[in-house]
């Protein structure tokens, strides 16, 4: 009788052992203060930063023409454009100070599994700034945008949610506006 009522309680156990955990967060600073200034280009003043990133990878901030965007250097040094202005704004554009990776863990080491940048814009019609979230996938198949979450309320949750389900989206070819 103690075998039957204890076998429904082991596998519900068992199969809440075996479930991944859930994602967590881990911040670096994408400020120009805390990153190291890769190139500057003298006609256009378009510049590359480079800032430390989490479990090796670092990221690459760069600005142009009063646009920027990010690429993702993974730690054997391939560079991933994210294309913030092809895919997310085409719009003047800032970023903010911080990126959000959310990760897993292996062998209890971090693993980033996608990646949050607030992008600040303007919208071209009405010069109303706007805030927007883009979120994108680190898996070993692609690293690219898959969504751009608009402001509102709850828009880091949101933002949250599609990170920690990136990883089977496609990746994002057109610009919010």
């Amino acid at each position: 009788m103690i075998h039957r009522l204890a076998l429904p309680f082991l596998l519900l156990l068992a199969t809440a052992t075996a479930q991944a955990a859930e994602p967590e967060t881990l911040y670096s600073d994408i400020t120009a203060e805390s990153c190291k200034t890769q190139s500057i280009e003298e006609e256009t003043g378009g510049s590359v930063q480079r800032c430390t990133g989490v479990a090796g990878h670092d990221l690459l901030i760069l600005d142009d023409d009063a646009r920027m965007s990010v690429t993702v250097v993974t730690p054997d040094g391939e560079e991933h454009p994210l294309d913030y202005w092809g895919v997310v704004t085409s719009a003047f554009s800032s970023l903010g100070d911080k990126a959000e990776w959310r990760i897993a863990r292996t062998d209890g080491k971090p693993v980033p599994v996608a990646l949050i940048v607030r992008v600040n814009t303007v919208e071209p019609d009405t010069e109303k700034p706007r805030s927007l979230l883009a979120v994108a996938k680190i898996t070993p198949g692609a690293i690219c945008v898959t969504d751009v979450i608009p402001p509102g309320a709850g828009a880091n949750e949101e933002a949250r949610r599609a990170a920690d389900g990136a990883a089977g989206k496609p990746c994002r070819e057109e610009p919010v506006n």
